[in-house]
C-alpha cells in the first residue's frame, strides 16, 4: 500500500510540475503545450513509463532515501514569449514554485490528517492520508531542489543560461544531451553530493515537522 501511495503522490507532483510550466508558457504567449493538451491534471498525457513508474519503483525497492521521478517535459517555444529571456526564466521556475506550494499544502494536510485521526481513531483512511501527506512534503521538496540544480536540461539551467556570455551559454546548453547522466553520476558516484544537494530538503522538512507539532 505504501508503495502505491508513493507512486500516486509522485505522479501527481510531477504532473503538477509540468502543468505549471505549460500554464506559465501560455501566460507568456506560447500555446504549444496547450495545443497538445498538456494543461491538464489528467496524468495520461504526462506519463513517462520510465520516469513516472519504473524509476520510482526501483528506487523505493532499493531502500534508498532518494525518491525521484519525472513526467514527459512539456514542449514550449520561447520564441513566442513576449520577453524571451524573462519569460523562459519564469516558465522554468513555475514548476519549482508549484512543488514548493504542494509541499506547503501537504504540511497542512498532515495536520488535518492527525486531527482526523484523533477524532475518528486510527484507520486505513487516516493512515493513508498521513502517509500521502508525509510523502507529499518530501517528494515535492526533492523535486523542487533537484530541478534547481543548474545542469541542463534541469530548470535551474534555464535561469543560469541567460546570465552567461553568449558563446559559453550555447555550449552550456549543448551539455543538456548528457545532463541527466551527469547529474545521476554526481549524485550516486560522488560521495557527499547527494547530501549537499538535498541539504535544504532536510532542513525544510525539519521546519515543517516543527510547524506541525505546534498544531497537534
Amino acid at each position: 500500500m505504501e508503495a502505491l501511495i508513493l507512486i500516486l503522490v509522485l505522479l501527481f507532483s510531477v504532473v503538477v510540475h509540468e502543468v505549471a510550466h505549460a500554464w506559465q508558457a501560455r501566460r507568456e504567449g506560447d500555446t504549444t503545450a496547450e495545443d497538445l493538451g498538456r494543461i491538464t491534471l489528467n496524468p495520461l498525457p504526462h506519463i513517462d513509463p520510465v520516469g513516472s513508474v519504473l524509476v520510482p519503483l526501483l528506487l523505493y525497492a532499493s531502500g534508498t532515501s532518494f525518491l525521484f521521478g519525472w513526467a514527459k517535459p512539456v514542449p514550449v517555444n520561447p520564441a513566442n514569449y513576449g520577453d524571451p529571456k524573462w519569460g523562459d526564466i519564469r516558465v522554468s521556475l513555475a514548476g519549482i514554485i508549484s512543488n514548493l506550494g504542494l509541499a506547503a499544502a501537504a504540511t497542512f494536510l498532515t495536520i488535518g490528517a492527525v486531527w482526523l485521526q484523533g477524532a475518528m481513531g486510527a484507520s486505513a483512511l487516516t493512515e493513508g492520508l498521513l502517509i500521502a501527506a508525509r510523502y507529499g512534503i518530501l517528494i515535492n521538496l526533492v523535486l523542487a531542489f533537484f530541478n534547481l540544480i543548474p545542469i541542463p536540461p534541469l530548470d535551474g539551467s534555464h535561469v543560469l543560461f541567460h546570465f552567461l556570455p553568449r558563446p559559453l551559454a550555447l555550449k552550456y546548453r549543448e551539455a543538456g544531451r548528457f545532463g541527466l547522466l551527469i547529474v545521476m553520476g554526481l549524485l550516486f558516484l560522488v560521495p557527499g553530493a547527494l547530501r549537499v544537494v538535498f541539504w535544504p530538503v532536510s532542513e525544510i522538512m525539519g521546519l515543517a515537522d516543527r510547524f506541525i507539532r505546534l498544531w497537534i
